[in-house]
Parts: structure tokens; sequence; C-alpha cells
């Protein structure tokens, strides 16, 4: 264990055991719970590969099932667009109105299919009636998106930065730049985690509306209906997961830059 903690030491620039045993704890904790993520992603995928491959009762594609519940609900503007792309997957996007499937559900009669597109949906309808949650999601989302990205990029300039002043004053570079930098690459961190709860929060309630609509409209029996509740309980799991690790990466990355200060101090002092 001394062996690990000195070698944190090295490594950070950290001067106190306690530090340095913090980050040890903090990374560990980082891969108990992405080997969790793992686990509960192997469970989705087989659980909405499963459901993939058994038909609905209402015999209708997640393109029919969605057109009807936006119609319905005098959302004809809305458009449906199958998607490959790995990135968007089944989604909502408020500025562009439209709902997302993917190719494996969006011409398929499954349960999979039934699942995805009800709650995409309710997602637009929970949009046309100006939900409050809703709401902080449509203005929030791109910064929970883009704001863990823009750590490193935002170390990286600030050292760059310091690079340069310090060849411009031909003195060696105290990284104070780099420094700012990452404390704002932290910030940015530190809000994106926070709104993770927000767009959970909006993604359950249309969870919620969707097995209201699926239900009332007669598009799935109780059997579909328990089978698409438990497909939603393994997204929000991994959905909780992610949060977990986000915020755990956010106390690595405070310890961390806690650790250069730590060195850069102890060096002045030598």
């Amino acid at each position: 264990m001394n062996e690990i903690i000195d070698a944190i030491k090295e490594s950070t620039g950290a001067t106190s055991d306690i530090l340095a045993f913090a980050m040890l704890v903090v990374a560990g904790l980082i891969v108990i719970f992405t080997l969790i993520g793992v686990f509960i992603s192997i469970i989705l995928f087989f659980k909405y590969n499963k459901l993939n491959h058994t038909k609905n009762s209402c015999d209708m594609t997640g393109l029919e099932v969605a057109r009807k519940i936006l119609d319905d609900n005098d959302l004809q503007h809305i458009k449906v667009k199958a998607t490959g792309s790995f990135i968007w997957g089944n989604s909502y996007s408020h500025v562009w109105k439209k709902v997302r499937l993917r190719r494996f559900t969006y011409k398929k009669n499954s349960v999979t299919s039934l699942a995805m597109a009800a709650q995409k949906s309710s997602l637009a309808i929970l949009d046309k009636e100006h939900d409050p949650i809703m709401m902080k999601r449509n203005k929030l989302i791109p910064l929970q998106m883009f704001g863990p990205l823009m750590f490193l990029p935002l170390v990286i300039i600030g050292i760059v930065i310091d690079l340069l002043i310090a060849s411009a004053l031909d003195k060696d570079p105290n990284y104070a730049v780099a420094f700012t930098c990452a404390g704002l690459g932290v910030i940015l961190y530190a809000i994106s985690f926070a709104l993770t709860v927000v767009i959970l929060k909006a993604e359950t309630k249309a969870q919620e509306k969707s097995i209201e609509i699926l239900k009332k409209e007669n598009l799935a029996n109780d059997t579909e209906i328990e089978q698409i509740k438990g497909l939603y309980k393994v997204y929000n799991l991994e959905y909780v997961n992610n949060m977990i690790i986000a915020f755990l990466e956010l106390v690595l990355r405070v310890l961390q830059i806690i650790a250069q200060f730590q060195g850069k101090s102890s060096s002045s002092k030598d």
C-alpha cells in the first residue's frame, strides 16, 4: 500500500499521504462503478434486444406509434426520423422538433419499438405543455453534453499559454493559467453533473406519461406494460450509475488539482 501511495504522490505532485490515499479510493470507486456500468449495459442490451424481437399486441411500428401519439396531441409538425447514429440513438430534439428512433425500432412492430416511440414522443408532449422540468432540460442539455469534454482542452490551452508567457519572459513556466483553466474545467464538469439530475427527471416524467398513454390508447396489454416498465428501470439504473461515475470523476479532478498545487508549493519552497 505504501508503495502505491508513494507512486501516486510522485506522479501527481501530492505531498500529503491522506490526499494520495483519497485519490486512490476515488479511482478505485470509479473502477468499481465502471464495472457495474458494464454489467448494467449488458443487461440492458439483452433486455432491449429480447423485447425488440417480441411482437407488440397493437402490431404497430415505432414510426407508427410515435406518429399516432404526436398527431393525437396536435404535434403534427414534429418529425419522426430513423437514425443509425451512435450519438443520438432514440431521442427527442427540442431544437430540431424531431423524434429520432434507431433503425432497429423505427420500422419494427416490437415491444421495444413501442416503449422507445412512446417515451420520446412523450418528451415532445411535455415540451408542448411547457412542463417546467422539460423547459430546464431544453435549456441545459447542451451544457450537460459538452461540459465534461471541455476539461482537457482547457488544461491544454492553459499549458500552452503558460509556456508562451514563460518563453516571452525567459523564465520557467509556473502553470498558473493551466491551474486556472483546470479549475474552470472542474466548474463546467460540476455544472454538467448537476444538470444530469434535471435531465433524468425529465426522462422519468416522460416514461410515466408514456405508460399512461399506452394504457389509455390500448396500445399495450398488461404484460407489455410491465415489460416496458422493466426496460425503463434498467435505462434509469444505467443513467444513475453514469451520474455516480461523473461525480467521482469530478472529485478525482479536484483532488488532482489540489495535488498539483501542493507539488507547486513544495517546489517553490525548495
